[in-house]
């Protein structure tokens, strides 16, 4: 091979440059260059921000939300194998079969250290530890 060979490789990547460049130049001429005070503000759905944004939550929430992507994408690899598997013969059924029990193993995981809870044990008796007795539910009132 040439040289010579690559020059549509060279063009094609100098055009996508020159695109980008143009793009940029063009748009940075086309913008506003003074903002008005509500595009300082931040954008919430389309309501107007009332209080802090530093609001603290429960870290459960990207618990939650990181374990249904890796089970969600987990599940998506099953779906080629699942068209698959009857023209690969045994081997990719066993091969699906160990891919399935590791999941339920990282489930059974999950599970056994209460991840999957909303509100975890220690979590329950540190808040009845800080309580007291006088928030008690089950205390009659007179």
């Amino acid at each position: 091979m040439q040289l010579v060979d690559y020059l549509g490789i060279l063009m094609f990547l100098v055009a996508g440059a020159a695109f980008v460049g143009v793009s940029l130049t063009v748009s940075s001429l086309v913008r506003p260059s003074k903002y008005s005070k509500e595009k300082y503000l931040p954008y919430e759905c389309g309501e107007d921000p009332v209080g802090s944004s530093w609001v603290q939550f429960n870290i459960r929430f990207y618990v939650f939300a990181l374990v249904f992507i890796v089970f969600d994408v987990e599940a998506v690899f099953l779906f080629p194998w699942a068209v698959v598997y009857q023209s690969l013969g045994f081997f990719a059924f066993l091969e699906g079969l160990i891919f399935i029990g590791i999941l339920v193993l990282g489930l059974a995981y999950l599970w056994a250290k209460g991840d999957l809870e909303w509100v975890r044990t220690e979590d329950r008796a540190a808040h009845h530890s800080r309580s007291g007795p006088a928030s008690s539910s089950t205390e009659k009132v007179a």
